[in-house]
């Protein structure tokens, strides 16, 4: 039996509240209130350092799926009147979609997706290097190692999102909150699947790191989900997500002056004849010819965008809302290995989003003003991980006396461990207090491998524009 009385619940780490209601607005309250969400206003969706304020930021998409997920909540809640003891709980479910969609990019790094290409580089080339240099390692700890590497360099916005809020801002959200956050079901230590093998769909990419497995594997206990499957508020937020980025990657690329109005046109319709699309096709003719014969030069993309959107974007709602409801059980025990837009190949809705993501793909995300923004990203952050190296070459006993405030040898890493963030010292310290030292090897393996997780922990969470001062100010540009 489906009973979401069971999912949403008041369980957390800390303080429960009895009360499930109250312990939802708790959580709205933290989650809106974290700095990490606010520092999303200057963090890329697709343009670097954009200083146009209408062009969406990671913060303004977030808001926008968000709202949508809340739309999609609701129609499904109306599809399942009266089942599933949903009107029980219809408010956690409701704020639990829209909340987990507001955070959902909470751990992307600076500069976009390529930013995590270029942070699992410099691991992969530099980092681990350093790691084979500074420790010795033992057979019996040879297997620890190499599932350390593999951790380290497997980088993830979604796996960070879930190490932000459960140990960088320690934010104390209730388990069923935190849980919906997990997109990805596959730890970052371990191997990607074939996509022949079980569930291939929802561990394909990572979506928690080694430190955080702990607490995963208890939320995971506590609300009854099983190895490998997600939580099913999560398809919602997936969707939400998805149907967010069709129209906003266009308008955006209109204000950047990528592209115009009838090149916007003309593109859909190419895209459509070529793959025999006739939905999509129809609405942008329709909505086509509207604009131009009810708004003047200026307005006309305006009006086009905002009619077909809303049509194109109610029309999605409903069809991811009846995936979600014909494939519940599925669903609710989180089996359902698709996301809920792409599930019906020969849907025209499918058809349709894939009309936009060809568009998006080959003349937005492809043009070479992005991609140089990208390039330079990727320097920027290159460049700061190694200006934080040499916290990394310490031994672990230099390393602990330098976070207690003693005086090393090393005249640079003095300097450089007092501009990591507080509270990022302290999520290692707290870790790192947790090792046995019976197994000094082990011990070494596991503190070099927190250590790393903290420089990571303060390049990803910068911003875009104090990535940028931060690599002025060291590269002694400023």
């Amino acid at each position: 039996m489906c009973d979401y009385r069971k999912k949403l619940t008041t369980n957390r780490e800390f303080y429960p509240i009895k009360d499930l209601d109250i312990s939802v607005e708790s959580d709205r309250g933290r989650i809106l209130s974290a700095p990490s969400l606010r520092r999303l206003q200057k963090k890329t969706q697709v343009f670097p350092l954009e200083l146009n304020a209408a062009v969406r930021s990671r913060l303004t998409h977030s808001l926008e799926v968000s709202q949508t997920a809340r739309f999609i909540a609701k129609t499904i809640l109306k599809k399942c009147e009266g089942k599933f003891y949903l009107n029980e709980v219809r408010d956690a479910f409701i704020s639990t979609s829209e909340m987990t969609s507001l955070i959902h990019d909470i751990g992307n790094p600076p500069f976009g997706h390529f930013a995590e290409v270029a942070l699992n580089s410099w691991m992969k080339n530099k980092g681990i290097k350093i790691f084979d240099n500074l420790i010795e390692v033992d057979e019996k700890n040879s297997e620890l190692k190499n599932l350390l590497i593999n951790d380290l360099c497997n980088f993830d916005g979604n796996a960070q999102g879930i190490r932000i809020i459960t140990k960088l801002q320690r934010l104390n959200l209730s388990y069923s909150q935190i849980i919906s956050m997990l997109k990805y079901t596959r730890g970052a230590f371990e191997p990607k699947p074939l996509k022949n093998e079980k569930y291939s769909y929802m561990r394909k990419k990572p979506g928690y790191y080694y430190s955080e497995r702990d607490i995963v594997s208890k939320i995971k206990d506590s609300l009854d989900i099983q190895e490998g499957c997600r939580f099913p508020i999560t398809y919602i937020m997936e969707a939400a997500d998805d149907i967010s980025y069709l129209n906003a990657d266009m308008e955006d690329a209109v204000d950047k002056k990528i592209l115009t109005f009838e090149k916007v046109y003309s593109l859909i319709k190419q895209e459509c004849e070529k793959m025999d699309e006739t939905y999509l096709l129809e609405l942008v003719e329709e909505y086509y010819q509207k604009a131009k014969e009810n708004e003047s030069e200026p307005y006309q993309f305006n009006l086009f965008l905002t009619l077909t959107r809303a049509k194109l974007t109610h029309a999605l709602v409903e069809h991811v809302s009846q995936v979600f409801v014909d494939n519940h059980e599925d669903i609710f025990n989180g089996r359902f290995d698709a996301a809920l837009l792409e599930f019906d190949k020969n849907s025209k809705y499918t058809k349709a989003v894939k009309v936009l993501q060809n568009i998006s793909i080959e003349h937005i995300y492809n043009n070479k003003d992005i991609q140089t923004l990208e390039l330079k990203g990727q320097k920027i952050l290159s460049t700061l991980c190694e200006n934080y190296k040499p916290l990394l070459e310490l031994e672990a006993q230099e390393f602990e006396d330098l976070v207690h405030g003693k005086r090393i040898s090393c005249f640079i890493s003095q300097r450089l461990i007092r501009r990591l963030s507080s509270k990022h010292i302290v999520a290692y310290k707290d870790s790192v207090e947790k090792l046995s030292k019976d197994d000094i090897v082990k011990y070494k393996l596991k503190e070099w491998y927190f250590r790393a997780r903290l420089i990571f922990d303060y390049i990803s969470g910068m911003t875009d524009d104090f990535a940028l001062n931060e690599y002025k100010t060291l590269q002694a540009l400023i």
